[in-house]
């Protein structure tokens, strides 16, 4: 086959209709689940005690981390396709019905409980698959210019959620809330529906051997720890995480509390960091690929939790938020290349058992720091926590560069 005819199927991403529809279908779910989640929060903090809301908020992180590594297999097994139409059909019914049923009576608690066990299992399954789908329906060259893309619908999804969902409690309660996260959902459907995908290299039509769902995970585990590149990614994706997330999360909130900041503020330190996000998924989406994506990696994690520490020691508000924009573009920038060669570097066989554990870390693992993050802040300040953190972070970075397949990874 010559150049000229395959070069119809090496367009670019932004212009390939397969990839926008999976792209107009992820940005309607995930504005869908920003949706949820705010309307989630106020129903269970008008329907109890600020505990038992917490307790409510807590139900759906702890199922989706008890059953994220199973969510792979399954993504594995039935393929990514299938389980995201599964998972956004599930959470269009589950959360139309509590809308219906918010609207017609007040169940308490307990529905709301159900429905954040529900979510959060579903999301245990929609996250590893959703991540295995771009190697199915582009090119491997064209894998950069999707994580870019990626990035720029998240962000698109958190600005357009959180008013979105504010404006709809407003005009009709928690149930018109949820009302539209479900019809988000349901929009994504069709879309999901349309999609085209390539067959793994390995789909030969022959039967597979039957396998329980835990030895395909340790089957996972394995092909990861065997791996030359992904095992160190998936150390370097854990240690960055767990030294960025806390500070990000708690700590800027405490930080800003002791700055007298208050809450505009954290807004805007916010903003500079999604700023910053939202650049880096632009410079991936318009290049496409990054030289020496193994070694860029490594530094920017490096150089972001050096900008982390910084932040601690910022006095004045505008220059923390200059700092949060460095913190962003490094993060951002960090981030979509993790994807991009875990995506690349992956058999599309174990994408998704792949996809869950680095996953697991980034949503499973890392939170648990926050109680810590919390306690440490309010016995010893910020900065010495904020230090530490980064100093976590910075061993992620290091140990990349350390490392001669990681440093040495390209993407195609």
């Amino acid at each position: 086959m010559t150049a000229t005819q395959l070069a119809p199927f090496e367009r670019p991403a932004h212009r390939d209709p397969n990839v926008l529809r999976w792209l107009g279908a992820y940005t309607a779910s995930t504005t869908g689940d920003m949706v949820y989640h705010l309307a989630l929060s106020w129903a269970a903090v008008q329907s109890g005690t600020p505990a038992q809301a917490g307790i409510v908020l807590a139900l759906s992180a702890v199922m989706r981390a008890l059953l994220m590594l199973f969510g792979g297999v399954v993504a594995d097994r039935f393929g990514p396709r299938r389980v995201v139409i599964s998972s956004d059909a599930v959470r269009c019914v589950v959360v139309l019905g509590v809308a219906a049923l918010l609207a017609l009576s007040t169940p308490g608690l307990w529905a709301l409980a159900a429905l954040a066990l529900v979510f959060g299992a579903v999301d245990a399954l929609f996250m590893p698959a959703v991540g295995a789908l771009p190697p199915r329906i582009a090119p491997s060259a064209q894998l950069g210019r999707v994580q870019g893309m990626r990035g720029l619908s998240y962000r698109i999804s958190v600005l357009l959620g959180a008013p979105l969902g504010g404006l709809a409690v407003a005009l009709g309660g928690p149930a018109a809330a949820f009302g539209a996260a479900g019809l988000l959902f349901a929009f994504s459907l069709p879309l999901l529906l349309a999609l085209r995908l390539s067959p793994l290299p390995s789909d030969d039509g022959q039967p597979r051997e039957k396998t329980t769902a835990l030895r395909d995970l340790t089957d996972g585990l394995r092909y990861i720890r065997r791996h030359r590149v992904l095992g160190p990614l998936v150390i370097v994706v854990a240690l960055s995480d767990l030294g960025f997330v806390g500070p990000l999360n708690v700590g800027l909130a405490l930080l800003s509390d002791q700055r007298g900041w208050g809450a505009a503020g954290i807004g805007w330190v916010l903003a500079g960091f999604g700023t910053g996000a939202g650049a880096a998924s632009l410079v991936l989406t318009v290049r496409g690929r990054i030289p020496r994506a193994g070694r860029v990696l490594s530094w920017t994690i490096a150089l972001g939790a050096v900008s982390i520490g910084a932040l601690a020691y910022v006095p004045q508000l505008p220059a923390a938020v200059a700092v949060s924009v460095a913190i962003g573009l490094l993060a951002g920038l960090s981030g979509a290349l993790c994807g991009a060669l875990t995506q690349t570097e992956c058999d599309p066989a174990y994408l998704g058992r792949v996809t869950s554990v680095t996953t697991f870390f980034s949503l499973g693992v890392a939170p648990m720091s926050f109680p810590l993050t919390g306690a440490a802040v309010g016995l010893w300040g910020p900065a010495p926590v904020f230090t530490a953190s980064a100093a976590v972070c910075a061993l992620g970075g290091l140990y990349g560069l350390s490392v001669k397949a990681l440093r040495r990874a390209e993407m195609p």
